[in-house]
């Protein structure tokens, strides 16, 4: 990776931190810490120079457009929760399940070695264990008053089946371009 691509990466993430510390000038409604522009920043960065390592090994636009929202979805699910919560707030430990979805896509991504076959099906995986949170979470810990905060049950139900979709269609353009070229070209799919 050249040194262009590592600062374009960074100025995109400077420029999506000059949101939050403009709005901060404004409103009290947006009030982030030292910390929390340290983890919006090595989150941002990381996500761009992950998706331009992969843009840079070529591949179709299939294959990038499936990388892209790979990444953008597990960063938004960062986020999210990071934040203020899917389940509850920030601090309730259900929360903390969302780590194994996470875990699920990198190491389906390590086991599959970036071949779109596999990749598709890591995301499909990917996908079921989003879907599957909610539900154990409800096992786990018993719903009690105020558990599942403002959104309630279906709420988060319905935020978590937003996440899976977004990785199920990360999948299936994994598996079109598995389709297209046959995995006859590992170059553009193996970073190997």
């Amino acid at each position: 990776m050249n040194t262009k691509t590592i600062s374009l990466v960074a100025l995109g993430t400077a420029a999506i931190l000059l949101i939050p510390l403009v709005a901060m000038q404004f409103t009290e409604q947006v009030n982030w810490n030292l910390f929390d522009f340290a983890f919006a920043g090595v989150l941002l960065f990381a996500t761009g120079l992950a998706y331009s390592l992969v843009a840079q090994k070529g591949g179709t636009r299939a294959y990038r457009a499936a990388t892209g929202i790979a990444l953008w979805t597990a960063l938004l699910l960062i986020w999210v929760n990071g934040a203020v919560g899917i389940i509850g707030s920030e601090n309730n430990p259900a929360n903390l399940l969302y780590s194994s979805v996470l875990a699920i896509l990198v190491v389906g991504a390590l086991i599959a070695r970036f071949q779109a076959r596999r990749m598709a099906l890591a995301l499909f995986v990917t996908a079921i264990a989003q879907m599957s949170v909610p539900f154990i979470a409800l096992i786990v810990w018993p719903s009690t008053a105020g558990f599942w905060g403002d959104a309630g049950i279906v709420g988060v139900i319905m935020l978590n089946t937003l996440f899976a979709i977004l990785f199920a269609a990360s999948g299936l353009l994994f598996w079109q371009v598995n389709a297209s070229i046959g995995e006859v070209a590992p170059t553009h799919q193996s970073f190997t």
